[in-house]
């Protein structure tokens, strides 16, 4: 079977199911009191892995990590209330990115070599998670140390270009 009819055979079941679900929730509706948007999303995220799996393109974890990702941080503010966290939580969907680099890259066979690049975003990410939350004053003791985060992060840098690649 070709990509392109395999894609379309999976979509067409998703897009089957996905209606089912939703009338469902429209008839029985006990179904409708776990069923919160942010749940939605994370689906969402959940069917581009899905699809990139059943089709082939291991890229679509990107995507798929990005969407899910959003959706967990959208599911944590729903439940919380803690709406203000938006202000330094988007510093997140950089280590998202480096994630599904990460799922795409091991999906595609690259091994250990796929957690180089997916792991400089994600470190990154955390750094500014840290440096935007504690200018914020949401991250407790860790706001006064953030200036370390910088240093260590320096300090692996230029420890890295000093290891030779081949």
């Amino acid at each position: 079977m070709n990509g392109s009819r395999r894609a379309n055979l999976v979509l067409g079941a998703v897009l089957v199911l996905a209606g089912a679900f939703f009338l469902a929730v429209q008839f029985i509706p006990g179904l409708e009191g776990w069923f919160s948007w942010p749940l939605i999303i994370i689906g969402v995220g959940a069917l581009f892995l899905v699809l990139g799996l059943l089709t082939g393109v291991p890229g679509l974890a990107v995507p798929a990590c990005i969407i899910g990702g959003i959706g967990g941080l959208l599911y944590w503010q729903n439940i919380t209330g803690h709406w203000g966290s938006w202000s330094y939580a988007w510093t997140l969907i950089l280590g998202f990115v480096g994630a599904g680099a990460i799922v795409s890259d091991l999906l595609s066979g690259k091994g250990l070599r796929s957690f180089a690049g997916g792991g400089w975003l994600i470190v990154i990410s955390l750094v500014l998670f840290a440096i935007f939350g504690s200018f914020f004053g949401e991250l407790g003791p860790i706001g006064d140390y953030w200036p370390v985060l910088l240093i260590l992060v320096g300090v692996l840098m230029l420890f890295r270009s000093f290891i030779r690649r081949d």
